[in-house]
């Protein structure tokens, strides 16, 4: 079987019909209460505390036993016992009572067993690895949790809906269909929908993993939960708040986060029965026997003995710690798994595909090229004029630009009258010239050349910054985001494990 994935860290051009395909969100609006923001202690949860203490116990009899034993080590190993296999216990037998033969009920009474026939380090020892299972599976279920509810946190509880009786602030989960909301400069969108007016740049990062934002005017489409730059925008909304990007993405993970691999379903389907079948042979071996005429004590030794070795305790344990073992140590490695089933497939994967931004590149631009297009200017005074009329911007365009002229060396002249146009670029006073640094636009002086020049820096996909002085093309800059210096090995390597 062949299975491809996909690496993507940014959606460059997430649209209207990419954000189509997802389906129709479950989950609460997004201006419900959010949880928490600090993260819990994993002690604060009860099975990994529970789980802590049995471990606990479990090692304190251990140490007893070895030292002295007797009574004190029994003791700590029946606290182990109640610590570990109390909720297991109390689980398997709500499940009993339902007329259903649980696998925890079986685990406790294999441990009870074993500590009937003598086997008291040994059944302790069945109720540390079980209950240690269910504390990792529970770790694993909070975290999924919490990036949902992280996901649905990036959504503001409130928006400035416009009226014909002026704008009013109302809860985000109000807004429909229709609705006009401004959003002002610094603000978070509210819900998804469209530009009606006005122009800025929006940081989509959350949504498309795009560290560049994104120029928006009029027409354009905007996500919940994305960060509005230096301009003012009236946007109408498109989708109830239930509905939006950001509430579908985080139906998807928790949906996902609920899913089973193909080896945990094929345990669940064949647990019921072979729970059964044991327990109706270990009562056969006890049953029989003692019919025959066998004496008591070893044909219950014999049946004790064969229900513990054949419990399936074990086989339900092997599953899913190796999943949630290889999950968390992506996670330390800054990879997010959202289920075992993603995990289960990506050992029959053979082919990978790669998004850029931030992945196998840094995320960050640099400037790159250099383009005048004027005799009389040279590439560092391009660069210098450049780097003074963006050196008050907060693009990261124009930061690449100030980083640029530094690696130079260049002399920065001082600029005054800066001017930011949300949406295109920056304006200011540069040695008594009016310099603009924008995005190409037809329409400016010279256009066929710096068409031209643009055209070149962007086919080699670099992104094309113009420079003009008092409405005169000055030239052209590439801005580039750079490989990471791994980046090769790191693909090479995988083509290897995948082929």
């Amino acid at each position: 079987m062949s299975h491809t994935a996909t690496c993507e860290h940014d959606h460059p051009h997430a649209d209207e019909a990419t954000v189509e395909g997802l389906p129709p969100s479950p989950v609460r609006p997004a201006a419900a209460p959010r949880p928490a923001a600090g993260r819990l202690s994993l002690l604060a949860q009860p099975e990994v505390r529970w789980a802590a203490i049995s471990l606990g116990l479990f090692l304190v009899g251990l140490a007893l036993r070895g030292a002295s034993g007797g009574v004190a080590a029994d003791v700590a190993f029946a606290g182990c016992y109640v610590a570990g296999g109390w909720e297991p216990g109390a689980a398997g037998l709500r499940a009993l009572w339902e007329r259903t033969l649980d696998v925890d009920l079986l685990m406790v009474v294999a441990a009870v067993v074993a500590a009937a026939i003598g086997q008291v380090l040994d059944g302790a020892l069945l109720i540390v690895i079980f209950s240690t299972s269910g504390a990792l599976e529970a770790v694993s279920t909070r975290r999924t949790r919490e990036a949902v509810g992280s996901l649905l946190a990036l959504a503001p509880e409130v928006a400035s809906r416009i009226t014909p009786d002026g704008e009013t602030v109302v809860d985000a989960a109000a807004l429909v269909p229709g609705d006009r909301i401004r959003v002002r400069p610094g603000e978070r969108v509210a819900a998804d929908g469209r530009v009606v007016s006005g122009a800025s740049d929006v940081d989509q990062a959350t949504i498309t993993g795009e560290p560049l934002p994104a120029s928006k005017g009029p027409g354009d489409q905007v996500f919940a939960g994305t960060l509005n730059g230096a301009g003012a925008l009236v946007v109408e909304v498109r989708r109830p708040v239930a509905e939006s990007v950001v509430a579908r993405i985080a139906a998807l993970v928790e949906e996902a986060s609920e899913t089973k691999a193909r080896t945990q379903l094929f345990i669940d389907r064949v647990e019921q029965r072979y729970s059964l079948g044991m327990v109706t042979v270990t009562l056969a071996l006890f049953v029989v026997p003692l019919l025959t005429g066998a004496a008591l004590q070893p044909t219950l030794l014999r049946a004790m003995t064969f229900m513990i070795v054949a419990s399936p305790c074990a086989v339900v344990l092997a599953t899913m710690p190796p999943y949630l073992a290889a999950i968390a140590n992506a996670g330390r490695h800054g990879v997010l798994v959202k289920s075992a089933v993603a995990m289960e497939q990506l050992g029959e994967t053979t082919q990978v595909a790669f998004d850029k931004t931030g992945t196998l590149t840094r995320g960050t631009p640099r400037l790159d090229s250099v383009h005048t297009l004027e005799p009389a200017v040279t590439d560092d005074r391009l660069v210098a004029w450049a780097a003074a009329a963006e050196a008050s911007s907060e693009h990261p365009l124009g930061r690449a630009v100030v980083a640029g002229a530094s690696a130079r060396s260049l002399v920065v002249p001082p600029a005054t009258g800066f001017v930011s146009e949300p949406g295109r670029g920056v304006a200011a006073t540069v040695d008594g010239r009016r310099v603009r640094v924008t995005r190409p636009e037809p329409g400016d002086g010279a256009a066929d050349a710096v068409a031209s020049a643009v055209a070149d820096v962007e086919a080699l996909g670099r992104t094309a910054v113009v420079v003009t002085a008092d409405g005169r093309p000055l030239g052209v800059l590439g801005i580039a985001d750079e490989v990471r210096p791994d980046a090769a090995a790191a693909v090479g390597r995988l083509a290897q494990l995948t082929t």
